[in-house]
């Protein structure tokens, strides 16, 4: 709230400076004043608005480069994230022992993929692809795509920062 006021004070002397400075040139062309100021007046009014079109200029700079920090931030943040989620899914494909075409299968699925599409990413036909994608979910104990994601995205807004733990087939023992 306080930087808010801080902004709004700034912004309102850059405003008056820049009136002050347009005034006086419209003033020499048009005689708006009928009388001059004293020139110690105009000297403080000047210096005023200098100062206050330089404070606007600093501002800026600070602005633009807190501006970049945190899109920088945010970049590494996303870089993070991405990497985390790659090796989240690695982690999942080796706890669920899916194979190499079962895990080039699932990478393209979580992409997003339609099964058409990933049969003709892998130079192979759709039947396969369905056959595959059904032991991944089976494997991961999910029904779908949007199951099998879900996983993941919960894995990544824990805030623990450990994996949920695997279910176990009770009955397969």
């Amino acid at each position: 709230m306080h930087r808010q006021w801080v902004l709004l004070v700034i912004l309102f002397v850059q405003v008056v400076s820049a009136v002050f400075f347009v005034a006086d040139i419209a003033s020499s062309y048009v005689g708006l004043w009928s009388a001059p100021l004293p020139w110690e007046v105009r000297e403080y009014l000047e210096l005023s608005a200098a100062f206050g079109l330089a404070l606007g200029v600093g501002f800026g700079i600070w602005a633009l480069r807190r501006t970049l920090q945190e899109r920088n931030l945010a970049q590494e943040r996303l870089r993070r994230a991405s990497g985390a989620f790659m090796n989240l899914m690695e982690e999942r494909f080796a706890e669920w022992s899916l194979t190499p075409a079962e895990k080039d299968v699932a990478l393209f699925a979580i992409k997003g993929l339609a099964t058409p599409e990933i049969a003709a990413l892998r130079a192979t036909s759709e039947g396969t692809v369905k056959a595959q994608t059904n032991a991944i979910y089976r494997k991961a104990g999910v029904t779908g795509r949007s199951q099998l994601l879900s996983l993941f995205i919960e894995d990544l807004m824990r805030d623990a920062g450990t994996l949920r733990p695997v279910e176990t087939d009770q009955s397969a023992a």
